[in-house]
């Protein structure tokens, strides 16, 4: 028994559907339904995500969070969280975020996977993720949260069940220019210096989203099988964050540098 109804799912879906909307935030669902479990969870977001589809917007790829091992302490979980993409997420390297556009926008350095084909099933390996990847990119994945992040009144934080019902924090992508062939690439050392406002806040390596950025790819794959889903050619897969979530207040400026493998930037009005 997990002490949600379908009814609940989609009411829970269309209230952070509404809240993205209007920018207010809702409660934690996690103390509404203090038994909802990841399978809730997900049921909320499919909701939320339905009436993202019924409002016209496109299906771009997904998000892979919660890979480090830090963030997984911090929320008590030994699993990764996904999320779903889409064409509104989108910017451009450089973008100028407008002030209204996020409600609590964090700032994440990510490699991007960008695929040529389709990866289906729970046994995939390191060899099909890489043999369907046309490239990999630096990127930076815009978090926002539609639910609040603590309640005022008890001091309760949000679960997982919270994160993973609200798209898994999911806001927006920046991408960066440059492209990469993912098997000449050696993604463990793939890493950035972030710079908020001209000052380093994080640095990190893609050895930090569980040792290898391909694991996560992997690990989707297999999830959304158990549901009869599949990665598809064209996909946009954020592999996960190797550094802890940075605030993004309004006037902040943000440059991700990757080395060789060029900037991502973003500036937030």
């Amino acid at each position: 028994m997990t002490g949600m109804t379908p009814q609940d799912h989609r009411e829970c879906g269309l209230a952070l559907f509404e809240a993205e909307k209007s920018g207010k935030q809702i409660g934690l669902l996690s103390q509404r339904f203090p038994q909802m479990d990841l399978d809730d969870a997900y049921a909320v977001q499919d909701a939320m995500l339905a009436a993202r589809d019924a409002a016209g917007f496109r299906r771009i790829g997904w998000k892979i969070g919660l890979t480090s091992r830090a963030m997984q302490e911090a929320l008590q979980i030994t699993t990764p969280d996904s999320g779903v993409l889409y064409d509104d997420m989108l910017f451009a390297n450089g973008a100028s975020i407008p002030a209204d556009r996020f409600i609590q926008p964090r700032v994440e350095a990510e490699i991007a996977f960008i695929l040529k084909g389709d990866l289906e099933g729970a046994n995939l390996t390191r060899e099909d993720v890489l043999a369907a990847t046309d490239y990999v990119a630096p990127a930076l994945e815009l978090l926002d949260t539609r639910i609040i992040r603590k309640d005022p009144a008890t001091g309760a934080i949000r679960k997982v069940t919270d994160t993973i019902s609200d798209n898994a924090a999911n806001g927006g992508i920046v991408l960066g220019e440059g492209r990469f062939d993912a098997s000449k690439t050696d993604l463990r050392w793939m890493g950035c210096i972030l710079k908020r406002d001209g000052i380093v806040e994080e640095t990190g390596l893609g050895a930090g989203v569980l040792d290898d950025p391909v694991t996560g790819i992997i690990w989707l794959a297999a999830r959304i099988a158990n549901y009869g889903g599949k990665l598809s050619a064209g996909d946009i897969v954020l592999s996960g964050s190797f550094i802890r979530p940075v605030e993004a207040p309004h006037g902040s400026r943000f440059v991700a540098d990757y080395g060789p493998f060029g900037e991502v930037r973003c500036d937030f009005l």
